[in-house]
């Protein structure tokens, strides 16, 4: 008896699952036919479709030379003029495309190595002008124990000056460019 109980009790198990699974299937609904006048039904067709929609490409757009510009850093008047300037600095941080320069430490003899300077460029935008570049300079005074604090310097003359001779230099680059063309 127990062991006629137990096939009866597979047996249902079955029946029950196979119940639920079919209704799963069937419940997702028939599918309806989408009939839309304006369906391209061709290949050629439907890449023109695709191509006007934006979601393609085509040869002919191709050789129109499209309207994407590609900058590099040897066109970038402000650019090549701060690295110019900065040329006998360590860079630890050089970045085009975050547009950012960052120096090492940097101390001269003169002020022996309690003092150093770190500076920081960060170009707002490509045109040769005050307001596209932004100079941050910072001094570490270190103590004969080794303990340093850094600071941040503002209107400072190096600051001023290294602002200046940029600009000046990418103007100058710039004209050297058009006497050039």
């Amino acid at each position: 008896m127990n062991n006629l109980y137990k096939k009866f009790n597979k047996n249902l198990i079955i029946i029950f699952l196979s119940v639920i699974c079919s209704f799963f299937v069937l419940s997702c609904g028939s599918f309806k036919k989408f009939d839309d006048p304006n369906r391209p039904t061709t290949a050629k067709e439907k890449a023109r479709k695709n191509i006007d929609e934006g979601r393609g490409i085509s040869i002919k757009n191709l050789r129109k030379g499209g309207g994407t510009t590609f900058d590099f850093s040897t066109s970038n008047l402000m650019w090549r003029a701060s690295l110019e300037t900065l040329d006998f600095l360590p860079l630890t941080t050089v970045d085009y495309s975050g547009g950012i320069i960052i120096s090492d430490w940097y101390s001269d003899n003169s002020a022996g190595e309690r003092e150093s300077i770190k500076i920081s460029l960060r170009f707002l935008d490509n045109d040769i002008r005050s307001e596209s570049l932004k100079v941050i300079i910072h001094k570490k005074t270190c103590s004969v124990t080794l303990s340093c604090r850094t600071t941040l310097l503002t209107n400072t003359k190096i600051k001023e000056e290294l602002h200046s001779t940029i600009l000046r230099r990418a103007a100058l680059i710039e004209k050297e460019s058009k006497t050039k063309k």
